[in-house]
């Protein structure tokens, strides 16, 4: 396949919508036109033979690619922007269009192109192996807009194969680290271990909050106070605390029983149910004299900076009445459980009574007590009496022990007698995790390419990691999740995503090719 002269490949981009007019008019005049659509990172041979094979179905090929932020092929992908691609798809002899589509899959700029071919690569051959279901969507569609679908076959490339093997993403540790891990489980292990959650009943206890982002313009000093002034511009609100951890859950396991307060004053409701995913089925008792706690965070625009927070909270006990309405959803829920996540930010839900009561439950129990400005004097993890498992953060290990220095398979090891527990996630930021367990100690280094914000993080990493020990997954593919899940979530704000299995898979597929 030859490439073409810049100039003509340059006037073969254009916009989806004016592509869609151009393609009209060959189909009118008679010629038949075919659809390609992919991400197209790293072009290689296999890409080039796909669309030589493409081209000779019609008169007219059409390539269309995923637009940067809808690339979903792990970490510091696509290796190259949506302009290069673009620069470079056009450069093929064979192509005759090219256009970006901003849609997250390729079912608009199918609608939009009414392609009377659709053409996918011999990876689509084996449906069983398309883990996003997509293809079968993609027909549909191609059939409603009066085409076919047709696979080419010849030879298969990865380029995130290629590219984990020429152009490393990571530090050398990491690179030393994921090359060992490969030697012990393929891509297809990783994904069969987390298949394992899909019949999986999980109950998640623990806060409702509601995290708000105010995005600000910092104006300066007021002029008479010692007051720093803002200009508001835009704000956001997403769903935090156990609402977070349930919408994780979601999407791996069969069913999630959310039990949690929300303010009998200012409770948000009609704004927590619509945000929570198919397959959570919230439980709520009313807290009298409360809100539904919302944390407010202002940022400085331009640099995404954290300047202050604000809580709106009552962080009082329950009383009475309402603690025996809690415990009777707890009795209520936990019977048909496979596993009790506890979500403890120490805001007021969760008291003797109910810690006990969960903990005599039978079930299998991971529990994470959060420290943050609210409660970092009064809150720590040996408030309960068992757990099954525990995950988490340096800092509120080292709170809990009052220890600053202390190794923490020390620790653990104290921790460990106190709560009956011999499996312990322990998150280090930027230092990755060490999970702590019957069969040793497994240390991995950080996969994150970039943080955009920690918040969210930390429950991220509980949901999964609780649902795979209980799932009874190996140990170091627990540790290497628990990874997986933390990289993606600092990749975003706050908890305007929740984690995905499809998303997880690719990344993880990434990773390992």
């Amino acid at each position: 396949m030859h490439v073409v002269d810049p100039k003509l490949s340059a006037r073969k981009v254009h916009e989806l919508a004016d592509l869609a007019k151009i393609l009209e008019r060959h189909r009118a005049a008679g010629q038949t036109v075919v659809h390609a659509h992919g991400v197209f990172d790293l072009l290689h041979v296999g890409h080039i033979r796909h669309l030589r094979d493409a081209k000779r179905m019609g008169d007219i090929l059409a390539v269309t690619i995923t637009e940067d932020i809808h690339v979903n092929k792990g970490p510091n992908r696509p290796a190259f922007t949506e302009t290069l691609r673009t620069e470079a798809l056009a450069a093929l002899i064979d192509v005759d269009y090219v256009a970006i589509n901003r849609a997250p899959t390729a079912v608009d700029a199918i609608r939009a192109l009414r392609p009377n071919i659709y053409v996918k690569g011999p990876d689509y051959r084996v449906r069983e192996g398309d883990i996003t279901g997509m293809i079968d969507f993609e027909e549909a569609v191609v059939r409603e807009v009066g085409g076919r679908i047709e696979i080419t076959d010849d030879i298969m490339f990865s380029s995130s194969n290629l590219i984990n093997s020429h152009f490393p993403s990571y530090a050398e540790n990491v690179e030393r680290y994921l090359r060992d891990f490969r030697t012990r489980w393929s891509e297809k292990d990783v994904t069969e271990f987390l298949d394992r959650l899909s019949q999986m009943r999980v109950v998640v206890v623990g806060e409702a909050i509601l995290d708000e982002y105010v995005y600000v313009d910092p104006l300066g000093k007021s002029s008479k106070d010692p007051v720093l002034a803002v200009r508001h511009e835009r704000g956001e609100t997403y769903a935090g605390g156990s609402l977070a951890v349930a919408n994780h859950l979601a999407s791996f396991c069969k069913s999630v029983e959310l039990v949690t307060y929300l303010g009998a004053t200012e409770g948000n409701e009609r704004f927590i149910r619509s945000g929570l995913r198919p397959g959570v089925r919230p439980n709520f008792i009313y807290k009298s004299d409360s809100p539904t706690i919302i944390k407010r965070r202002y940022l400085a625009q331009i640099l995404n900076t954290k300047l202050f927070e604000v809580y709106h909270i009552n962080d009082t006990p329950l009383d009475e009445n309402e603690e025996d309405q809690l415990c009777t959803l707890l009795d209520a829920r936990l019977g048909s459980a496979d596993a009790i996540v506890v979500a403890d930010f120490g805001h007021g839900l969760l008291g003797a009574r109910s810690r006990e009561l969960l903990a005599n439950s039978g079930k299998f129990m991971a529990v994470n007590t959060q420290i943050n400005a609210a409660n970092i004097r009064f809150h720590a993890i040996s408030s309960y009496s068992r757990a099954d498992y525990v995950c988490i953060n340096e800092g509120e290990l080292r709170l809990d022990a009052r220890d600053r220095s202390t190794s923490l398979d020390r620790l653990v090891e104290g921790l460990s007698g106190k709560l009956s527990c011999n499996r312990f996630l322990v998150t280090r930021g930027q230092s990755g995790v060490e999970y702590f367990c019957p069969q040793g100690r497994y240390e991995v280094p950080s996969l994150a390419s970039s943080v955009v914000d920690r918040i969210g993080a930390g429950d991220a990493v509980l949901a999964i990691t609780s649902a795979c020990v209980a799932a009874d997954i190996p140990a170091d593919v627990v540790a290497f999740v628990a990874n997986v899940i933390g990289a993606q979530k600092v990749a975003t704000v706050g908890n305007s995503v929740s984690v995905d299995r499809v998303r997880t898979i690719k990344f993880i597929q990434a990773l390992l090719k």
